[in-house]
């Protein structure tokens, strides 16, 4: 639960931060905008819009690796039974007692791509100013034709196909369930160059960073880190303590240099019909 260099942050505890986790987000608080929940045993089978399922939970309550396999088995035909569904993630956390979980989820069909990592910190540690490019500006987007051009650039930057992911038609159905999720752009000559979104978790001290994205060519030139400041201000404003984020590489060491830990890791894991 330590930083790369092996040293957690003088002051901050991580092992506080990883059980503010695991008590305030492991829980409903994940999954806003969420069509149907389903429980099985400690598992939350969560439905979402453009046929996205998804599995979560608090901990597996001690299960040893034959009842994790049945966990798995029974999740997926609840998802299979549905035929709106087109694909699941299974969300693993590293930091978890999960014997036999990666060879049940593989044995079943489902892929792990790249870990993640889970960061948190004090908002207050990202609010900078932070000069942007000549050209730049900022700005938080609600109306539809915002979102899709948001949508469509992250999906670019993934290697997904904005006309066939879904992924606009599932934000703009959040935006209108969830009028607290934020959705932040840069721009250059009305261009999307980078993006993301500030979504507060109600009842908790969390607000999270998530969707964080920017074009190749425009980064390393402090774009993604205003971004994340302005997001920063925004939930310090809503009265939010602490930020999270499931952070790539690429945007790890920005959030790090920021005062925010590392404090585990997280893998999905993909099934497709």
């Amino acid at each position: 639960m330590n930083s790369p260099s092996g040293q957690t942050p003088a002051g901050v505890d991580a092992t506080s931060l990883l059980a503010a986790y695991d008590d305030q987000l492991r829980t409903d608080a994940e999954t806003p905008g969420a069509l149907a929940v389903t429980r099985l045993g400690p598992l939350r089978l969560v439905t979402f819009a453009a046929g996205r399922g998804f599995v979560t939970y608090r901990d597996l309550a001690g299960a040893d690796a034959a009842t994790i396999r049945g966990f798995v088995a029974s999740a997926l035909a609840h998802f299979r039974d549905d035929a709106t569904v087109t694909s699941v993630e299974w969300k693993t956390r590293g930091h978890d007692v999960a014997p036999g979980l990666h060879e049940a989820l593989v044995d079943h069909g489902f892929v792990p791509e790249e870990p993640e990592s889970i960061m948190i910190g004090e908002a207050r540690l990202l609010v900078a100013d932070v000069p942007l490019p000549e050209g730049v500006t900022l700005r938080r987007v609600t109306a539809e034709a915002d979102v899709r051009a948001m949508s469509a650039m992250a999906d670019e930057v993934f290697g997904d196909d904005p006309a066939t992911s879904g992924h606009a038609d599932s934000i703009l159905h959040r935006q209108e369930r969830d009028p607290e999720m934020e959705l932040w752009v840069a721009e250059a000559d009305g261009r999307v160059v980078s993006a993301g979104r500030l979504e507060p978790v109600p009842g908790t001290q969390f607000a999270g960073l998530w969707g964080g994205s920017t074009r190749p060519e425009w980064r390393g030139r402090g774009i993604y880190r205003a971004l994340t400041s302005a997001r920063a201000r925004s939930a310090l404003e809503r009265g939010k303590t602490y930020l999270n984020s499931d952070s790539t590489e690429f945007s790890r060491p920005i959030l790090e240099r920021s005062g925010l830990v590392k404090v585990s890791t997280t893998t999905p894991y993909e099934w497709r019909r």
